[in-house]
């Protein structure tokens, strides 16, 4: 039996059967197997449900999966960005309105709007390199999560592939190739909650083209109405498999928005706002993305395949905030301008082959490149939104280009390993208003690689990884000199590159034929916490960082069509820091649990709890945040095959937890001028209703 390792790890295909069903199907049918290749048998191991989804075939560490669209649809979720929850242990808040890329927590990581976990959509990047707001921004506001197919995800440093910003992790999704008829679907709710989706795929060519389009627009429950307006659509052309074929792909998003940001507690508390309430009416903001794709795949003989892919991508974010209110001027406000305008173009090529070796192993080769042409990127003080003077404005030519190699080897039926080496290198020119903070860099970076894998029985495998991964710094923390806030306090550059060291152990098994377990053990080091601060301009330190926790998943199927899954994550994260050595904003504990329950007779629901714990706001642990509770829940009903009707109950039961919680120093009118220092929080919505008609054609 001629296996091909990388093409049973790469691309998989969508399950289409309750996942109770299709797990026992492969279990029963590859426990046991082997293959003889190069006079060594080849154990095929067994595959192992995680908390989220299907472990890959030849999966390289025990805290990588996969999500199918079936999966997705029958979990509860009240935005885009929670889409990523489906990676066990990452919780998803938002602090501003519902316009802006989410904060993200995982593994001890206040991940900000993406630092240090690397997203893509149908192979574009979502991470912004050098980012007005912050570095490695990520929204995926833009994505139409009806139409999403597939949601592979991995974490920690460990894959050759995985490059700038994929250290505490990474996740990959992709739309669906087909659909299997059209649909047209309507969505109503409270606060104002109105979206309708229209998609299709007819055949073309000899294959599908996919097209999709979905409208909403949303006021929400603060008293400052978010008035969002939004629009994404996306043209996606496939044809052939995953060894031959090609998939080229369009995208568009549009949204402006009135943005509720978080609020100070005195406020609350002294009766000057309500819980919902605001003190800039004119935040928000205002974003464009346009990105074509292409993706081809080949084969090259029995034993290999190339795989070349090229994407363009349009952006430009306008927003507007105020987080301290009157601080900084006491007449105008303290309300500043992030505005970001770019061309981002990246080409990744990769070339597979299986050695004739004594024992099974194979080789990818890959080359990657990246180039962000930012003009401009700028910070400006605004009141009302409307400019009063600005702080910096730079244009930003930021290029990367990566060769990596990743192999596998079948030591034994019961052992294999993957080593990895991936080398980077990035140029640096950043053109300022102001001369001394111009200037061009260079860095380079080896990141190697190494995985053991042994199956002791079958259903079970353990996991031993190392790696060594990184994420860029701003450019402008790069070429910095001068502070812009004052044009004469001098600053350090920073080192353009941070490397991060990760270790893990883990174990997948099955517990029982339905229930399987996934446990890790890791560690994660940092060599600087070393960050651009988009708000004020300049660059903070805040030193080298160790991170270490443990992540539990359990995934139980007692009847084809129900499906239970926790997942448990705690995080120890420290600085290296005589004054104060708790990293803020990093999260202790978090938990999920939920039931999933796949069509039957006609019926369909979902329930999901989500708990994310409290955890160090200041460095010395002066000040926490609290813990949030939330509980969603969704039932849905299919008649005559065409049309289904469906009731989703976000914050079920109507927790007034804080979605999100800080403290720092802020002014309201009449306050010292120094400041007060107090805890900042976003609430969570209140319970709400919504219902969707979706028509099958």
């Amino acid at each position: 039996m001629d296996l091909d390792l990388k093409h049973v790890n790469q691309r998989r295909p969508f399950l289409r059967k309750p996942m109770s069903v299709a797990v026992s199907a492969l279990v029963a049918s590859m426990a046991g197997t082997e293959a003889i290749a190069g006079g060594v048998p080849l154990e095929l191991p067994v595959i192992v449900v995680t908390g989220s989804g299907v472990q890959p075939v030849l999966a390289s560490s025990a805290t990588e999966g996969s999500v199918t669209s079936e999966q997705l649809a029958q979990r509860p979720t009240s935005r885009a960005g929670e889409l990523l929850e489906f990676v066990p242990g990452l919780m998803v808040t938002q602090h501003s309105g519902e316009g802006k890329a989410n904060q993200y927590f995982l593994r001890g990581f206040n991940l900000d709007h993406g630092t240090d976990f690397y997203t893509e959509v149908d192979g574009v990047p979502v991470n912004m390199r050098s980012h007005a707001h912050g570095q490695g921004y990520a929204d995926i506001n833009f994505v139409i999560r009806d139409l999403i197919g597939s949601l592979d995800y991995r974490k920690g440093p460990y894959f050759a592939e995985a490059g700038d910003f994929a250290t505490a992790g990474s996740a990959q999704l992709r739309y669906v190739d087909s659909l299997p008829e059209n649909i047209a679907r309507v969505s109503v709710g409270e606060f104002g909650y109105q979206s309708a989706l229209l998609a299709g795929s007819p055949s073309l060519l000899g294959g599908t083209l996919l097209l999709g389009g979905e409208a909403s627009r949303y006021d929400g429950p603060f008293d400052l109405s978010q008035d969002i307006r939004k629009l994404s659509t996306v043209a996606r052309y496939h044809q052939g498999d995953d060894r031959d074929g090609i998939t080229a792909s369009l995208m568009t998003y549009r949204i402006d928005y009135n943005a509720p940001d978080q609020i100070p507690l005195r406020a609350v508390e002294q009766g000057l706002i309500g819980r919902r309430g605001f003190i800039d009416p004119s935040d928000g903001g205002d974003v464009r993305r346009y990105s074509a794709s292409i993706d081809l795949r080949r084969s090259a003989g029995e034993t290999g395949h190339w795989h070349a892919q090229a994407y363009a991508l349009r952006y430009r974010m306008d927003l507007y905030s105020n987080f301290t209110y009157f601080l900084n001027d006491p007449v105008n406000g303290d309300q500043f301008n992030q505005l970001d305008d770019r061309h981002v173009y990246g080409v990744n090529l990769s070339r597979y082959w299986q050695l004739p070796t004594p024992i099974r192993s194979d080789l990818t080769i890959g080359l990657q490149s990246r180039y962000d042409d930012i003009k401009p990127v700028g910070l400006y003080l605004t009141q009302a939104r409307q400019r009063l003077s600005t702080v910096r404005e730079d244009q930003v030519r930021q290029g990367s280009a990566a060769l990596y190699a990743s192999s596998n080897q079948q030591w034994t039926p019961w052992l294999r390993s993957q080593v990895g080496l991936r080398a980077d290198a990035y140029t640096f020119d950043v053109d300022s208003d102001t001369v001394q903070n111009s200037g061009e860099d260079r860095a380079t970076l080896l990141s190697p690689k190494l995985a053991l894998i042994a199956t002791p029985t079958p259903g079970t495998r353990v996991f031993l990884n190392y790696g060594e991964g990184f994420h860029s710094n701003d450019a402008r923390g790069v070429t910095s000199r001068i502070d812009p806030t004052d044009g004469s306090t001098p600053l350090q550059p920073v080192d353009a590159l941070v490397k991060q060291r990760g270790a893990e152990i883990g174990v997948s098994t099955l517990l029982l034929p339905q229930l399987s377990l996934v446990a890790s053990l890791w560690r994660l080091n940092s060599d600087s916490e070393l960050v651009y601060v988009g708000d004020a301009g300049n660059t903070e330190a805040s030193g080298a960082s160790r991170r270490r926790g443990i992540e539990l998943a359990m995934y139980y199927s007692p009847l084809s069509w129900l499906t239970l899954d926790l997942d448990y994550a705690y995080a120890h994260a420290r600085l290296d820091s005589e004054d104060g050595n708790r990293i803020p904003n990093s999260i202790g504990g978090v938990f999920g649990a939920g039931l999933a329950i796949a069509e039957t007779r006609g019926w369909s629901g979902g329930l999901r709890l989500r708990y994310l714990g409290g955890g160090p706001l200041v460095e010395d642990n002066s000040a926490r945040s609290p813990s949030t509770t939330v509980v969603n829940g969704q039932v849905g009903y299919r008649c005559r095959q065409r049309y289904q009707v469906s009731l989703q109950v976000l914050n079920l039961l109507n927790s007034g937890d804080n979605d999100i919680t800080y403290f720092y120093e802020s002014r309201l009118p009449g306050e010292p001028a120094e400041g007060v220092p107090d805890f900042h929080f976003h609430p969570l919505e209140p319970r709400q209703v919504r219902a969707m008609l979706s028509i099958g054609f």
